[in-house]
């Protein structure tokens, strides 16, 4: 069954929909809540919330499902992820592989440019991802 996504209102919300989305391993049901959510609001959203395996969720629905049609909201949600509680605790649990996942993404970036951002945005974020 296809879970139904609506714009969150607040971080409980965003928190239940998270919740079902990685109980299922729904990376496409992620991606509709990942464009649907205005990037801005994500660090608000997600409240103290963010752990490992949603850092992933998020960075693998953005690479298979958002980064080839919008590589600019996709470049917005990595900037705003980045300024979530907790996001340099995540960071720091990453696995090689788990980094290597989220390097592919902002290769992908890199390849499919966007006049939302340009080079040097792309490499300083990269540092802020610790790539």
């Amino acid at each position: 069954e296809k879970l139904h996504i609506c714009e969150p209102s607040n971080a409980y919300d965003f928190g239940q929909i998270i919740n079902a989305v990685n109980a299922n391993k729904d990376r496409a049901a992620c991606a509709d809540l990942l464009t649907i959510t205005d990037p801005k609001k994500l660090p608000v959203l997600l409240s103290n919330k963010l752990e490992g395996e949603i850092l992933l969720m998020f960075i693998q629905s953005l690479e298979h499902y958002i980064a080839g049609k919008d590589p600019g909201l996709v470049y917005q949600h990595l900037f705003y992820l980045s300024k979530a509680e907790r996001f340099k605790v995540v960071l720091a649990l990453l696995s090689k592989n788990e980094k290597e996942e989220v390097q592919q993404l902002f290769n992908l970036l890199s390849e499919n440019q966007s006049d939302q951002y340009s080079l040097e945005d792309l490499e300083s974020l990269k540092k802020v991802y610790e790539l």
